[in-house]
């Protein structure tokens, strides 16, 4: 940005802190509990986020406020990061994030964290570590990013018209999750509650309605387990096909690509369900298109056509990630016992009575899905250009 000072992460910050160290737990018995997982999807869904045991003095140390930037320290996902846009929330930060807190006096917390929240960043994170066999970075490494600081009103008018796309962003995510929990409703009304159409004339014994059946998954669906290819393989240049390891990857319904192989033979088709089968089991995603599947993910689809069904029939079964419908939890499930997991299968007429009201919202969120990629892409190639001044703000 002509004649705009360049300053570091550190220049401008109030303090740079690592996170806390505890056990996440699903039960609300104290602030949210942020991890690398929860960053990683283009937007924090705050309602998977969850929640951790913390004493006043510690939950003070380690709290997050809006501005707060939070940066992954390790693994495959070093360098990602999130501005944090909530003012009214109780969280704090797990261990393998570093929290960055910019002095407002030095700079406009808003521009920087979208700045920091960009690929600008990320590259600049991975060619300082580039080599490394276990991607790391340490608090220093982090905050020696370098950055334009304009006057402030020129930050706060970037940063306004990157909220705009922030904002059409997580619009189109909330409208999915809408959609999402409407066809999630019906299922459960017809094939949980089995209030389903014609209902009130069937007898139903040991839960099972007359002309139904508790059937295998392998006996409804194909399974691909995945394997994961060496990692000199892997890239992030979009060379090959996208390649998905595991949960880090997943967003509200879709993976989202980052990295590619040029190897790997256990491939996903555009619509197989991608279901996780190491910690946290059970959690699902679509494939948007063909992709490698690595060892911590399933490929699933449908032997007879019915992939709505099947996806949302999975949703119900493990009711909550890590957990199947039984209640157990596992630390991963083995190719036998998730060939042997017993779904409740009706008559082939429901089964395609729900598909045809299902088939219609699965569209709708895959034209939102498409949406938030087009204004993602569209942020990403505008911020570079109101970094360096190409276009006056």
């Amino acid at each position: 940005m002509t004649g705009a000072a360049s300053k570091s992460l550190a220049d401008i910050a109030e303090s740079v802190r690592y996170g806390y160290t505890a056990s996440a737990t699903n039960q609300p018995i104290g602030p949210h509990f942020l991890r690398i997982t929860d960053i990683v999807p283009p937007q924090i869904d705050w309602g998977t986020v969850p929640y951790c045991e913390i004493d006043d003095a510690k939950k003070r140390r380690f709290a997050l406020t809006c501005g707060d930037i939070v940066v992954a320290r390790t693994g495959a996902t070093v360098g990602y990061s999130k501005l944090i846009r909530q003012c009214d929330l109780d969280a704090v930060f797990a261990s393998y994030l570093v929290r960055i807190r910019i002095d407002p006096q030095k700079a406009n917390p808003e521009y920087v964290g979208r700045i920091v929240e960009s690929h600008v960043y990320k590259r600049f994170v991975m060619s300082r570590i580039s080599g490394a066999a276990q991607p790391n970075a340490n608090a220093k490494v982090l905050s020696e990013f370098r950055l334009p600081i304009p006057t402030e009103s020129i930050q706060r008018r970037i940063a306004a018209i990157l909220s705009t796309y922030d904002d059409l962003i997580e619009n189109n995510r909330r409208r999915i999750q809408l959609l999402e929990r409407s066809a999630s409703l019906l299922f459960k009304e017809w094939f949980v509650r089995l209030r389903f159409p014609g209902h009130e004339w069937t007898t139903i014994t040991d839960g099972v309605p007359e002309g139904w059946e508790r059937r295998t998954l392998n006996s409804v669906a194909t399974i691909i387990m995945g394997q994961s290819p060496k990692s000199r393989y892997y890239n992030e240049d979009r060379d090959g096909l996208p390649f998905h390891q595991g949960v880090k990857s997943f967003g509200c319904r879709f993976p989202i690509h980052r990295v590619y192989s040029t190897a790997g033979n256990r491939i996903a088709n555009g619509g197989d369900i991608l279901f996780s089968v190491r910690a946290p089991v059970g959690r699902i995603n679509i494939a948007p298109d063909r992709l490698v599947l690595g060892r911590g993910i399933a490929g699933l689809r449908s032997r007879m056509g019915h992939q709505a069904f099947l996806y949302y029939a999975l949703k119900s079964h493990f009711i909550r990630d890590d957990m199947m419908g039984s209640g157990t939890v596992f630390a991963a499930i083995a190719k036998r016992d998730l060939h042997q997991v017993l779904l409740l299968h009706p008559p082939q007429r429901l089964v395609q009575t729900f598909v045809a009201l299902a088939t219609p919202i699965d569209k709708q969120v895959q034209v939102l899905h498409r949406n938030i990629q087009n204004l993602s892409q569209a942020r990403d190639l505008l911020l570079p250009r109101l970094m360096n001044g190409e276009i006056s703000v």
